[in-house]
């Protein structure tokens, strides 16, 4: 997707729109850098100012992420991903986890009624490529092995609300966890029955294995 010349009203609007475009359509990946405040006021044709104000807005709004000597990064791909930052900023690590448990519980267990034989395929490489990120002993790859795995399985419901919610989730499960310098990883904890459940159809036994998963995080938490 191409930036377009703004016109001339409201030019902070405009330009926060186009922005907000490139984010909200993928053109512009979750965690990746965005171009300069320079190359965006030549693609946009306004001054340094007005992508400025634009990019400041984003950023409170929750959606970029501005890093002194760096650069700007996506932080968040919708405003209700960005709400959810801003919100688990205050939020304990065992109210996160509830939530969470909420979601993939149900992923899994609609997953197992709903999956294709594609769903499935890309489930065991999500678990595969979750093995191998814990046998490199890897903190921030095995973090995205671990959400790219469950939104797999949150893809295979083939609920697209259900899909947004996860979505907007991971994104802020992820900088929770990144800010609180911890992986909740201290143990391994296998998800091969929960694939294997999945692949089977059997929703009973995808839920189970699901809630006993998050129950071992739980519980290490609390006893943490």
């Amino acid at each position: 997707m191409s930036l377009r010349t703004a016109q001339r009203a409201s030019l902070v609007d405009q330009v926060i729109d186009q922005l907000k475009e490139q984010i909200t359509s993928g053109s512009w990946q979750m965690n990746g850098k965005i171009p300069t405040e320079t190359v965006l006021a030549e693609q946009l044709g306004v001054g340094r100012n007005t992508v400025r104000e634009a990019v400041r807005a984003l950023t409170h709004a929750g959606l970029l992420e501005c890093r002194q000597g760096d650069g700007t990064y996506v932080r968040a791909t919708s405003e209700l991903s960005g709400a959810m930052l801003r919100r688990l900023r205050q939020a304990e690590q065992l109210e996160i986890l509830e939530v969470r448990r909420a979601l993939e519980v149900e992923s899994a267990r609609l997953a197992a009624t709903r999956r294709t034989d594609e769903d499935i395929l890309r489930i065991e490489a999500a678990l595969a490529e979750r093995e191998r990120a814990w046998e490199l002993d890897d903190p921030d790859f095995f973090v995205e092995a671990d959400l790219a795995f469950h939104m797999a399985v949150a893809h295979a419901t083939h609920n697209l609300v259900l899909i947004d919610l996860f979505e907007d989730f991971s994104a802020a499960l992820r900088a929770s966890i990144t800010a609180a310098g911890t992986s909740l990883n201290k143990s391994y904890i296998p998800h091969d029955a929960i694939a294997r459940a999945i692949a089977a159809g059997d929703a009973t036994a995808a839920e189970r294995a699901s809630h006993a998963c998050m129950e071992h995080i739980l519980i290490a938490l609390t006893d943490a």
